[in-house]
This record gives structure tokens, sequence and C-alpha cells, in this order.
């Protein structure tokens, strides 16, 4: 009895300095080395790929973000956020252009992040062997989405001496990304909305096609991905080019 008593007791101290010791390990020194490696080797990464601006940090290049007007009444959450359009705005997030007072994004949320999980042929009918959106989609379709998506492109990307064709418009200006949180639109959504921000911004068009290749970027190792542009990057450079 005194054996066993003595054995277990054994057990169960070996076991809570078992634990005490992994708890050390694991839970304060790996962590501690891990942070610490990750804020020498790679601090901006980190730390969440910050970008400053004016000594500030106004965002994430990993993350997008609305570029829109200020609130009527900030404490109404039911009003509908309407775009700002003298800067470059990025592609729908969170089901498309759903809210129709903003066809060119709704809103990057992070709580909601996720794709509209709607198929490719959803509101699509059948023409020549191949899937199409029909002129009149049925509601709540991607097909009708799309649709009042790219009519909002048109319409806010159409100048007094630019008119945007519809088969300009290219795909991620009227669909959202996997997570709705993509940070990047192709180059050539940022062209089509190059006529608009010069007008709004009174610039030169050839600046703002100037800051657009500036502020592209190319295939990750020259064969990764595509050239994509960063749009709170080319926000910030427009807001400096505003000021000069």
């Amino acid at each position: 009895m005194n054996n066993s008593v003595g054995n277990t007791a054994r057990l169960i101290g070996a076991g809570l300095r078992a634990l005490l010791v992994l708890t050390v390990i694991c839970g304060v020194v790996y962590p501690l080395a891990v942070t610490g490696i990750a804020q020498l080797a790679f601090n901006n990464k980190a730390n969440g790929s910050e970008i400053k601006s004016g000594g500030k940090v106004v965002g994430s290049e990993l993350i997008g973000q609305t570029y829109n007007l200020p609130k009527k009444n900030p404490d109404d959450a039911n009003e509908a956020a309407v775009a700002d359009l003298k800067w470059f705005q990025p592609r729908p997030s969170n089901g498309l252009g759903s809210n129709k007072a903003n066809g060119l994004n709704t809103q990057y949320d992070l709580l909601v992040s996720g794709a509209t999980n709607k198929a490719g042929d959803s509101g699509a009918v059948t023409k020549d062997g191949h899937l199409v959106c029909p002129a009149k989609a049925e509601d709540g379709t991607l097909c009708a989405q799309i649709a009042s998506a790219k009519e909002s492109v048109v319409k806010d990307n159409s100048t007094a001496g630019y008119k945007v064709d519809p088969a300009d418009v290219p795909a991620d200006a009227v669909t959202s990304s996997g997570s709705g949180l993509d940070p990047h639109i192709s180059p050539e959504y940022a062209k089509l909305q190059i006529h608009r921000v010069a007008e709004r911004n009174g610039l030169d068009v050839a600046k703002v096609e100037k800051l657009v290749g500036d502020n592209t970027d190319g295939r990750i190792l020259g064969f990764i991905g595509e050239p994509r542009v960063n749009v709170l990057k080319l926000n910030i450079a427009l807001k400096e080019l505003v000021r000069k």
C-alpha cells in the first residue's frame, strides 16, 4: 500500500515537473525566440506589413480597404457607404457590388471575410454550348450582380472626355476575391480609373498614367502570379502627387 502511494506520488511529481518544464520551453522560451528572430530578420512582415503615410500607419500591404466619403450621419449604422471617386477604388468585397449606393466596392470587413460562394453558372444560360450571362439575369444570381457592378463601373469611371467601353471592364472590377480582402487590382482596372481620378483631382491624365505604371508590380520572380497594383500604395502616391 505504501509503495503504491509512493509510486503514485513520484509519478504525479514527475508529471508536474514535466508540465512546468514544457510550459516554460514551449510557452515562453520558444515563442520569445521565434518572435525575436522575426523582429530582427522580418520586422515589417512580423508587424503586419504596415504601410505608413505622413508618419502614421494607414493600413496593411496585405489587406484591402475602402475609400469612401464620410457619412452624413456617423451614428447611423444603416447609412450606405458611398465611394469617394477622387481615389482609386479596390475590387468589390463581400458579395460583389451588393451595396447599390456604392457599386465599385462594398465593405472590407475583417469579421465577415469570404467569397460569395455563388457558382460560375449562377444565373447563366447555355448558348452555343457555352455558359453565358443573359442580358437580364435573375436577381440575386452571380450574373445579375456582375451586371450591376459593371454598370456602376462604367458609369462612375466615364468622364466628359472619356467613355468606358463595357467590354474593357476587367473581371476583378466586378467580382470579389476569395477572401473579399484582396488589396490589389489588375493594371487594367487601375488604367480604367485613370481619367476619372485625373478629372476629380485636377491632374493631367499622363501624370496619373505614369503614377499607375510606377506602382504596378510584376510577376513574382518573373513567372509567379500576375501583374498587380496595390491600391493603398497607389492612393498614397496619388495623395503626394496632388500635393505637388
